[in-house]
C-alpha cells in the first residue's frame, strides 16, 4: 500500500489559486478575514500596512457574502423543492436579515 504525504497534499491544495484571491474554500477565506481583523485592531501595525489589509479584507467579505448568497439560493431551491411534504413549510429565518 502505498502511504500519500498530507503535507504534500495540503500545500498542493492550497496552492491552487480560484477566483477568491487564491484561497481554496469558504472555511478558510473565513480565517483569514479574521486574522486581517485581528491584525487592524493592533496599535503598532503601520498605517500603510493597516490600510492593506482593510483593503484586502473587504475583498475577501465581498466574496464571502457573494457564496453565502449562492447558499441560500440552493436551500430555498431545496427546501421548495417537490420532494419536500406539502403541508411542511420551509423556515429560513437563519438568512433573513435586518435590512
Amino acid at each position: 500500500m502505498a502511504k500519500t504525504n498530507p503535507t504534500a497534499h495540503n500545500a498542493r491544495s492550497k496552492a491552487e489559486p480560484n477566483k477568491s484571491g487564491g484561497l481554496k474554500n469558504f472555511e478558510e477565506r473565513l480565517e483569514k478575514l479574521e486574522t486581517l481583523g485581528e491584525r487592524i485592531r493592533k496599535t503598532d501595525i503601520p498605517l500603510d500596512e493597516a490600510l492593506k489589509a482593510f483593503e484586502e479584507g473587504i475583498r475577501i467579505a465581498r466574496t464571502l457574502e457573494q457564496d453565502l448568497e449562492k447558499i441560500e439560493s440552493r436551500i430555498e431551491i431545496l427546501m421548495n423543492s417537490s420532494d419536500a411534504p406539502p403541508d411542511e413549510s420551509p423556515e429560513l429565518e437563519l438568512f433573513e436579515t435586518g435590512n
